[in-house]
């Protein structure tokens, strides 16, 4: 079984608090809360793929132009612990 482990403080804290005033572990609250969010959704984000989220946010955030320099190859070696180069 997976744990669920949440790395903001403050949310860990509000979901143990949630958990017991609800009498329901902190997984629980969490489950309820995804489920809540998720009728939430219009019938269309439910439909929507991976892929299609994906193209959405590249379309709104496209790569820079390519320059046409080369890559340094060295330097790629460098950063990545190949020291011999």
């Amino acid at each position: 079984m997976a744990s669920l482990y949440i790395k903001d403080p403050a949310t860990a804290e509000h979901a143990a608090r949630l958990a017991e005033q609800l009498g329901i572990s902190k997984t629980d609250v969490v489950r309820r809360g995804l489920a809540a969010l998720e009728t939430q959704l219009s019938p269309e984000e439910r439909r929507r793929t991976f892929r299609d989220r994906m193209a959405k946010w590249r379309a709104a955030n496209p790569l820079p132009p390519p320059t046409g320099l080369k890559a340094d190859k060295a330097f790629y070696d460098w950063l990545s612990g190949e020291e011999d180069v």
